[in-house]
């Protein structure tokens, strides 16, 4: 099976991060998962330089990409992104556990493809997480097929 680029997932938070993991785990996509922990980090990874000057391989297949991180928000990242050629086009879904801050981030900066409230049940945040990671995602073959 060929899996087309890494899912990209920029969160600075350590739980959220392992539950967005175990999400697309559970979804079965096969794509790598890439965990930078910034806004900065994930420039980083895109333009192959700084500790990933030497990274290899496909670019990211999609971006999940939390707002509130330190050094640079999600915004100033998604913001970057759409206006280099390169990335214009990349799929980038905005995580936030504010509606408010969705609902903002979506009215200043309409540049994303999805927007996602983290919800406070897990079940509901799997269930969510993994149907994005198999609408860009490549799902991994089940047993026997």
């Amino acid at each position: 099976m060929d899996v087309v680029g890494p899912i990209l997932l920029v969160e600075d938070t350590a739980s959220d991060a392992e539950m967005t993991i175990g999400a697309l785990h559970e979804a079965q996509v096969a794509n790598p998962i890439v965990h930078v922990h910034d806004g900065v980090e994930a420039l980083d990874y895109l333009h192959r330089c700084g500790r990933y000057a030497g990274r290899t391989g496909d670019d990211p297949a999609l971006v999940l990409l939390d707002i509130h991180m330190p050094r640079m928000t999600g915004l100033e990242v998604l913001h970057a992104l759409r206006m280099e050629d390169g990335f214009r086009h990349l799929p980038v879904v905005i995580l936030s556990s504010s509606s408010e801050e969705v609902e903002l981030a979506r009215d200043r900066n309409p540049g994303a493809n999805a927007y996602l409230v983290k919800p406070h049940d897990l079940d509901r945040y799997f269930d969510i997480v993994g149907t994005i990671g198999k609408l860009w995602g490549t799902l991994a073959p089940t047993p026997g097929h």
